[in-house]
């Protein structure tokens, strides 16, 4: 990947407010943005977790009760 692609990459990545920069003398430094992250996570992937949680639970009671 060329350093213009990075560039541009983490630039689209700020402007999303998923990276938070910080700039020191020449150099500009780089963080993810843990909060925006998470955010993202629980609107796009937690949604689909809660059922794969609920189903385990399930199982974990109907073996259980099975064993007795």
């Amino acid at each position: 990947m060329s350093r213009q692609a990075v560039t541009k990459h983490l630039n689209l990545l700020e402007e999303a407010n998923l990276v938070a920069t910080a700039k020191r003398g020449r150099e500009k430094l780089h963080f993810l943005n843990p909060v925006n992250l998470n955010e993202i996570y629980m609107r796009w992937i937690g949604k689909f977790e809660q059922g794969r949680i609920q189903a385990l639970h399930n199982l974990k009671q109907a073996l259980q009760e099975k064993d007795q």
